[in-house]
C-alpha cells in the first residue's frame, strides 16, 4: 500500500486538475468577454479581454467587419486610402441601427475597430452618463476627423490617425440641442464638466490611448481616442 501512495496522490491531483479545467472551460463559455480566445460580439458586456480583442480587430479587417455583419449593423465601407505606414483599410460609416450617435461631420470614417470601441463607449459610458447628468440622450458627436497621415506632434512616431485607427471628439449634442464641448465646458465646475470627465474616464478601459484637455494644450478642444497596439497591452489615459 505504501508503494501505491505516490500514485494515488498523483491520480487525485490529475482528477482535480481535470475537474478544474472543465469548470474553467465552462466559465469561459459563459463569460466570453473575459476570454481572449472568444470571438468579439456586440451583445457581450465589457470584460477583461475586451480591449485586447478590439486591438486585435484593428489588425484584422475581415474579422472586424464580420462583427458588424453578424450583428446586422448597416455600414458603408469607405475606399482604402494611402499606402505603407499611412494605409487605412478599415474606414467605415454607419448607415443604420446606429451604435454610435450621428457623427458631425459625417465623413470622418474612423476605422472599423475604433467604431466598434465607440459603440461600446456609447452604450456603456456616454448614454448612461447623459441620462444621469442631463436626463436625455446624446444624439450626435462632433469630431475633428480620423484619417490624417502625420506624425505625433513633437515626436518621431507615426500617429494612429495615419491609419484611421483614431478619432478626435470635440463635442456632444443632446436630444434637446444642447451642445457640450470640451473647449467651452471642460473646466467649468458644473454638470457639463462632470459629464465630460465621466465619459473621458469611461473611455480609458476601452481605448489604448485617451487624451483630454488634462494632457496638454493641443487637446484643449477634443478627446483623442485610439486603439494603438502596445507591448503587454498597456494603455494611456490623461
Amino acid at each position: 500500500m505504501t508503494s501505491l501512495r505516490p500514485y494515488l496522490i498523483w491520480f487525485a491531483v490529475a482528477v482535480l486538475l481535470t475537474l478544474g479545467a472543465i469548470r474553467a472551460i465552462g466559465w469561459a463559455k459563459k463569460h466570453p468577454e473575459h476570454f481572449p480566445g472568444a470571438r468579439f460580439e456586440f451583445d457581450q458586456p465589457q470584460g477583461w479581454a475586451t480591449h485586447r480583442k478590439l486591438v486585435g480587430l484593428a489588425a484584422d479587417d475581415a474579422a472586424c467587419f464580420a462583427v458588424f455583419d453578424r450583428a446586422k449593423v448597416g455600414y458603408l465601407r469607405r475606399p482604402v486610402v494611402g499606402q505603407g505606414i499611412c494605409r487605412a483599410s478599415q474606414r467605415m460609416i454607419l448607415t443604420r441601427d446606429r451604435l454610435v450617435p450621428t457623427m458631425r461631420p459625417a465623413n470622418a470614417a474612423p476605422g472599423c475597430a475604433v467604431t466598434a470601441a465607440m459603440a461600446l463607449w456609447t452604450r456603456d459610458v456616454v448614454q448612461p452618463a447623459a441620462r444621469k447628468y442631463f436626463g436625455q440622450r446624446v444624439v450626435a458627436l462632433e469630431n475633428l476627423g480620423s484619417y490624417n497621415c502625420r506624425k505625433i506632434a513633437g515626436q518621431r512616431a507615426q500617429s494612429e490617425h495615419s491609419t484611421a485607427n483614431a478619432i478626435d471628439i470635440s463635442a456632444f449634442i443632446l436630444a434637446d440641442g444642447t451642445r457640450v464641448s470640451l473647449l467651452n465646458d471642460w473646466k467649468d465646475e458644473d454638470v457639463r464638466s462632470e459629464f465630460l470627465h465621466a465619459v473621458r474616464d469611461g473611455a480609458c478601459g476601452l481605448f489604448s490611448t485617451v487624451l483630454s484637455p488634462d494632457h496638454n494644450a493641443a487637446h484643449a478642444n477634443h478627446f483623442h481616442l485610439d486603439l494603438a497596439a502596445r507591448p503587454l497591452g498597456w494603455t494611456v489615459c490623461r
